[in-house]
């Protein structure tokens, strides 16, 4: 019986997928699988997948024909997993031999839907420990729990979705799918569903995935209009949880952490880091945004930031209304 299915999407990656197939390698064991998807890469990847096949205990290669994004890649895996439990893992990411093991006993130890661990950043030659924003550790908790306070970092605002196990019986409910067409922030809407979803969950103390940091190719680090998806994923995100049954309570959060994302991206575009036409772009529809938010609620939230990030929101929310639609 295979425990647990591993899904490892891969696109151009080829310099680093050779230290992420080692380390499958280094955690392979009857019970496991790799499922190695290969998002019509154009470099020297596919080469290095195919050998992968043949080679990696439990290991089975799926194909897309075009080029479809991480969250279509992550969902190709789904499809074929048969384990009784499923994790990620990014190509370009590997980790500590062993983990797979640990995450397995995590699961039947505590039996919940999701067991969530912290991971390590790896930027050139430095290390540091990620760990989620939750405080007790080993102890069955309710996910909604983990979503506020308002003003604080909570366990939705961890979104590495591959640092973390999850039971078969969440994708049953149709809670492990990612929304496809998304190129960014995927894995917060991803994250949101899933703690308003979840029955159960608990955060333990394992630090077996080492996440690279600085990679030229990463979406993080190119300036194009892809970056600007993280509106569609935090209108959807405000649209869902407006719907839950707690959105009255849960809204502030969402709406505080779309304003932080804003921040974030508006000060990347001050820096020089987007394309002359996506900056005037995500003004545009940054305001627009502002202006669909409920408006109580988000008063109240730029009243709890600081005074140059209330500031600039309230400027740019006056923004006349012209332009494109997200």
């Amino acid at each position: 019986m295979v425990k647990l299915s591993v899904i490892v999407p891969f696109y151009n990656v080829r310099q680093y997928a050779p230290d992420t197939l080692r380390s499958l390698e280094a955690n392979a064991r009857p019970d496991v699988e790799f499922l190695l998807v290969d998002d019509c890469s154009t470099d020297e990847t596919p080469a290095l997948l195919e050998r992968a096949e043949r080679d990696l205990p439990g290991a089975r290669l799926l194909r897309h024909e075009r080029n479809r994004g991480i969250a279509a890649a992550r969902n190709t895996g789904l499809e074929a997993a048969r384990g009784r439990y499923v994790t990620f893992l990014d190509g370009d990411d590997w980790l500590a031999p062993g983990h797979h093991g640990r995450l397995i006993e995590a699961m039947e130890d505590l039996g919940c839907d999701f067991v969530r661990t912290d991971h390590v950043r790896s930027t050139g030659r430095e290390r540091v420990v990620q760990r989620v924003p939750h405080g007790r550790r080993n102890v069955v908790m309710d996910p909604r729990g983990a979503i506020l306070p308002a003003d604080r970092s909570t366990s939705v605002d961890h979104p590495f979705v591959w640092a973390d196990v999850y039971h078969r019986r969440l994708e049953d409910r149709g809670l492990l799918r990612f929304t496809e067409g998304l190129h960014t922030c995927e894995d917060r809407l991803w994250t949101w569903r899933l703690h308003r979803g979840a029955e159960s969950f608990a955060v333990v103390n394992l630090y077996g995935v080492f996440y690279r940091r600085g990679v030229a190719s990463s979406l993080t680090r190119i300036g194009d209009e892809r970056q600007l998806d993280f509106l569609r994923a935090f209108d959807l995100v405000m649209a869902e949880t407006a719907e839950d049954r707690d959105g009255e309570k849960l809204l502030p959060k969402v709406v505080r952490t779309y304003c932080a994302m804003m921040c974030h991206h508006l000060a990347a575009d001050a820096e020089g880091r987007y394309q002359p036409q996506v900056g005037r772009k995500l003004r545009t529809l940054a305001a627009a945004a502002l202006r669909r938010m409920p408006q109580e609620v988000l008063e109240r939230t730029l009243d709890s930031m600081d005074v140059e990030r209330a500031t600039r929101l309230r400027r740019l929310r006056r923004r006349p209304a012209v332009g494109a639609a997200a």
